[in-house]
């Protein structure tokens, strides 16, 4: 059996790893090339600063005509990721469009630990309180960030 991997995915792959994109590392998995381990960093000025964060990122056999499958293995405190580490964002659901590309869907995901949006939850729980009492909401994810995502090595 062949492991080609199309043109696209070939070039996207060569892009993220010649241009990184600052704060977020994608490898592909040495033994599945749609595959990959990522590590988003937390943006600084957000609750996840000073955090890494490893996510998987997988591309399933319709890409780029079906959007990536990424969840977070890390766990963090965010109304629009659940504990299983899925991910609530348009991109990787109804608004995917096959012009769009790995790097895209990473720096989009960067940019939610940015700006988390309570109004589109996927933690409901999570959601609710930082509608109710935004500064906790910060504070628990600041904990959460120190505890799950620094390494203490």
């Amino acid at each position: 059996m062949s492991n080609l991997l199309p043109t696209r995915i070939l070039k996207e792959t060569q892009r993220l790893m010649q241009e990184p994109v600052p704060g977020i590392s994608a490898t592909p998995d040495e033994s599945n090339a749609k595959y990959f381990h990522v590590m988003i960093l937390g943006p600084s000025e957000s609750p996840y600063e000073g955090g890494a964060f490893k996510l998987e990122l997988f591309l399933p056999e319709e890409y780029p005509m079906a959007p990536p499958k990424v969840r977070f293995m890390t766990k963090i405190y965010h109304p629009n990721i659940d504990k299983l580490g899925r991910i609530c964002l348009d991109i990787l659901k109804d608004k995917w469009s096959p012009a769009l590309q790995i790097r895209t869907v990473l720096l989009s995901i960067q940019a939610l630990l940015s700006a988390p949006n309570p109004d589109d939850p996927l933690d409901n729980q999570v959601a609710n309180q930082w509608k109710v009492n935004e500064a906790e909401a910060i504070k628990t994810a600041k904990e959460w960030t120190k505890k799950y995502a620094i390494d203490s090595n």
